[in-house]
């Protein structure tokens, strides 16, 4: 039986009504996670859009079997001081987004110092951060769904402030910094770098050893992996196999389509049975720990 390890799994919420006890929607979560065969699940917890850290470690105590809890911070007011508290919270990684300021700003640096030294990985978004509707296949104009999605934006819009976020301050290359300076960090970058930072996120993959990326994003990334050639079998794309890890980064009854979507790729591929498990499975686990590296013997 095969092992799929999730590394980017937001935690539930509605967001027409924010206020809604997310308990229930968890047990629901876990529930199709176990169904659609998913193993280890990284909890994107806190921050912005999510609970308290204190009520999310309530929610999750009775999956930690299921979900590893990664706290979502902003190193604007999340130092070392604060990463020790969440760690000893029962928080096991740390996961980046939206940031004032550029991954690699020095003030950030003792934030990365104290998770590379409690051995906790940060999960780094890269690139435009999603909306609610991807242009790129549909529109208002032309799908009564797209039009619906819209209004409820709108709607969205007028309770919360302008966002200050920019992509320019999440690009791949501020990865390399931080890889550089923290060699013991594991550091994920999710979306394969994101549309524009292909290139970018495959090089820092190539020359840094402790920096990985993830497939998740939707279809459209899920294209360009094929079609730009950035996975291929025996590690002949962009990104060697074992620098990608997979997560799922999309609504729970979607998650099921997702693994669908990417069995068919990799059948698609040819990718040998050990490049699927290093995919699904190992190299998540080896980052998390759960599963020690092996190298190839003289």
């Amino acid at each position: 039986m095969r092992k799929i390890f999730d590394v980017h799994i937001h935690f539930p919420r509605n967001w027409e009504n924010p206020d809604e006890d997310q308990a229930p929607m968890v047990d629901r979560l876990a529930e199709i996670a176990v169904r659609v065969g998913i193993t280890k699940g990284c909890m994107l917890t806190g921050g912005r859009f999510g609970p308290t850290y204190e009520r999310g470690m309530e929610i999750l105590e009775k999956y930690r079997d299921l979900f590893i809890p990664v706290a979502v911070i902003d190193p604007e007011e999340i130092g070392p001081a604060e990463v020790q508290h969440l760690y000893d919270m029962g928080y096991r990684g740390l996961k980046l987004i939206g940031v004032a300021r550029p991954y690699d700003e020095p003030d950030y640096l003792p934030t990365y110092a104290k998770a590379e030294q409690l051995g906790m990985p940060i999960l780094f978004h890269m690139g435009v951060i999603g909306g609610g509707l991807d242009y790129s296949i549909t529109h208002p104009r032309r799908s009564a769904a797209a039009a619906q999605a819209y209004q409820r934006m709108l709607a969205m819009q007028s309770r919360m402030p302008p966002r200050n976020v920019s992509a320019t301050r999440m690009s791949p290359l501020h990865l390399d910094t931080i890889a550089n300076r923290f060699p013991k960090l594991k550091i994920i970058g999710a979306h394969v770098g994101n549309q524009g930072n292909y290139d970018y996120a495959a090089s820092v993959a190539r020359w840094r050893h402790n920096v990985w990326f993830d497939m998740s994003g939707g279809e459209t990334i899920e294209r360009h992996l094929v079609e730009r050639k950035l996975l291929a079998a025996n590690s002949q794309g962009e990104f060697g196999v074992e620098k990608l890890v997979w997560g799922s980064d999309c609504g729970m009854d979607e998650i099921g389509e997702h693994i669908r979507r990417f069995d068919a790729m990799y059948e698609q591929l040819g990718l040998t049975e050990d490049e699927q498990e290093r995919l699904w499975w190992r190299n998540a686990a080896e980052i998390y720990g759960l599963e020690e590296p092996v190298f190839a013997a003289e």
